[in-house]
């Protein structure tokens, strides 16, 4: 996978299946931030990419938890933790009280970041965008950025 291209889905399972193919291209200390509105495959792109890097069911989102963090039973590429964020309900000072900062610098973790937009000002310049956007029902287009 490029990880600058755009790709085109026609289910919520081939955005899935898309989040999994991804993991081959990631690399510890990355940031992962998700663009789109509700419902555009945020979260089920997510859940693609944790079931392709081996992380633990259930996968839920964090909306209402902030973040949930995966431990991989067995670690790939030196990745060892993944940290599920979602920034929805949350203000900037909030965000940097409750770690973000020390998630985005461990080197043996990658951030996944819901709604990146909300705390825009922590974001880091190195970084990988994913855009999400509902062409359809089912047809999404996601983009994918690298800084």
């Amino acid at each position: 996978m490029n990880m600058n291209n755009v790709y085109t889905t026609q289910s919520a399972e081939e955005t899935r299946v898309l989040g999994g193919e991804l993991t081959g291209e990631i690399i510890p200390g990355t940031l992962l931030c998700l663009f789109g509105d509700l419902g555009a495959g945020k979260t089920t792109f997510t859940q693609g990419f944790l079931e392709g890097i081996g992380a633990e069911r259930p996968f839920v989102s964090p909306t209402f938890v902030i973040m949930k963090q995966y431990d991989l039973l067995k670690p790939v590429s030196g990745i060892e933790r993944i940290y599920h964020v979602d920034a929805y309900r949350v203000e900037t000072k909030d965000f940097e009280t409750i770690g973000f900062s020390e998630w985005c610098e461990d080197k043996k973790g990658i951030v996944i970041l819901e709604w990146p937009e909300r705390v825009a000002d922590l974001l880091p310049a190195k970084r990988t965008e994913i855009h999400f956007k509902s062409v359809s029902e089912n047809e999404r287009e996601i983009k994918v950025t690298s800084f």
